[in-house]
């Protein structure tokens, strides 16, 4: 959407912002009123308070919310789809099992926390996380130990996998708000992803596991399963659903890198066919296709149609607010908020990757949401990374992670997955603190510190 025409003072439009900050956390965290309710509100009010025309105001609200949908829904939503599948035919355990009879005893906590990264490509957090539980606690049941020792790696390897690498929302909505190519970004998140894992997941959670001997869950040992043992995949069909996205993106931006280089012409239509089947969405479209087609056979059409829409449910909420950060932005961009804050920014002298970082965090530690933290500072470091001359495409791909890092850091009570995880592993608060949390922000502070001294070098 165009810029709109405004005159008002930057102290007063900054003095709106910081304003406008204030009132979704008085609403999110005191009030308890629903992100997406109150993204909306402040979106209005911040709207009508800078000035933004009458006639203008919800067309403003409406590209925002659109423009960011557009990009974000489909993903989410093809990605949940191949997600529910896998989970329910027992993609998670055929994983967990194979790589633990490969890797052996010594190294179950790296088989679950492999096992974990890749079926956390297209799973979210919470839903990987509730999956992976049951196997976790039958790992720590057969090998001995504190559970600690087995679960960290997993749910570190989904922390990562949901902050930094598409198509989960986050980084595709900041990356849609910053005009980062998606299918770069895929490639640097799982670079920096699997680095920071080992660091702040796996080495974490073997030191914790020594530290911290809490007795096993028994909420795992009296549900009956719901994958059917006699329809398990092979391992191999599980890992061609996994990383034939990832090969498929990668044909885009391989043959794109191929183009500028003058290797090929990047005009054939031939090249610019197979250029679209490596788009995310198509990518994710054809994944599907290929996960319809291999457990048709063994689970029928109409159970999978059910899985699919079983799927949905739980991510709309997910894409609301995600949308909604996008309407935030929008509203932002209109102001001129943006491009004031763009100006302390440039008079302060601070790299733009260290605040993206830094204003990320402070909203992550605030009101809790990753999600929230996550749109909310790449609608407000948009208009500073557009008058930023000289960033690359690397560059762009750099701050999303960079934000995404501040996002993730000092998981505590005002955070989803801190009760998740809690609950899930029965442990007292104090635990969660000292485990849970710092994991996180361990996770968070090595993906920024990689990604910074990578923009220093490239």
């Amino acid at each position: 959407m165009d810029q709109l025409a405004h005159t008002a003072d930057p102290t007063f439009l900054l003095s709106v912002a910081v304003l406008a900050i204030a009132a979704l956390l008085i609403l999110i965290i005191k009030l308890k009123v629903h992100a997406f309710a109150s993204l909306t509100l402040v979106s209005l009010g911040t709207a009508i308070v800078t000035g933004v025309p009458s006639e203008r105001v919800v067309p403003t609200m409406m590209g925002g919310f659109g423009g960011t949908l557009a990009s974000v829904a489909l993903l989410v939503g093809l990605g949940a789809m191949i997600g529910k599948i896998l989970e329910v035919t027992g993609g998670a355990k055929v994983l967990a099992d194979t790589l633990i009879g490969r890797f052996g005893e010594e190294k179950a906590p790296l088989a679950l926390g492999i096992a974990s990264l890749l079926f956390g490509f297209p799973i979210f957090f919470d839903a990987g996380l509730i999956v992976m539980m049951p196997i976790i606690f039958s790992v720590a049941k057969r090998f001995g130990g504190s559970p600690l020792k087995y679960a960290l790696p997993a749910a570190g390897a989904f922390a990562v996998m949901h902050a930094f690498v598409p198509p989960h929302p986050g980084p595709v909505a900041a990356a849609e708000l910053l005009g980062a190519n998606i299918g770069l970004l895929l490639f640097v998140g799982i670079l920096v992803a699997i680095p920071t894992w080992y660091l702040g997941a796996y080495l974490f959670g073997l030191y914790a596991g020594k530290k911290f001997d809490i007795p096993l869950s028994k909420a795992f040992f009296n549900a009956d399963s719901i994958v059917d043992e006699s329809k398990l995949p092979k391992f191999g069909t599980v890992m061609t659903i996994l990383i034939l996205p990832v090969l498929l993106i990668f044909m885009d931006t391989g043959l794109n890198t191929l183009a500028v280089a003058g290797v090929i012409d990047g005009s054939s239509p031939f090249v610019e066919f197979l250029r679209m089947m490596g788009k995310t969405p198509v990518a994710l479209l054809v994944t599907l296709l290929v996960c319809l087609f291999i457990f048709g056979k063994d689970y029928g059409m109409t159970k999978l149609e059910k899985l699919c829409g079983d799927s949905l449910a739980p991510i709309c909420a997910v894409i609301l607010v995600t949308g909604a950060g996008g309407m935030f932005g929008g509203v932002l961009r209109a102001s001129g908020i943006g491009e004031a804050l763009a100006g302390v920014l440039s008079d302060t002298g601070m790299p733009v990757i260290v605040a993206a970082f830094v204003i990320s965090t402070c909203l992550r530690v605030a009101q809790g949401s990753a999600t929230v933290a996550l749109t909310t500072t790449a609608a407000l470091i948009a208009p500073t990374v557009a008058a930023t001359a000289g960033l690359s495409e690397l560059d762009l791909c750099f701050i999303v992670i960079a934000i995404a890092g501040g996002a993730t850091v000092l998981s505590h009570f005002n955070d989803s997955g801190f009760w998740l995880v809690s609950r899930l592993m029965e442990m007292d608060e104090k635990t969660t603190l000292k485990t849970w949390t710092v994991m996180e922000t361990l996770l968070g502070s090595i993906a920024f510190i990689i990604v910074g001294v990578l923009s220093f070098l490239l």
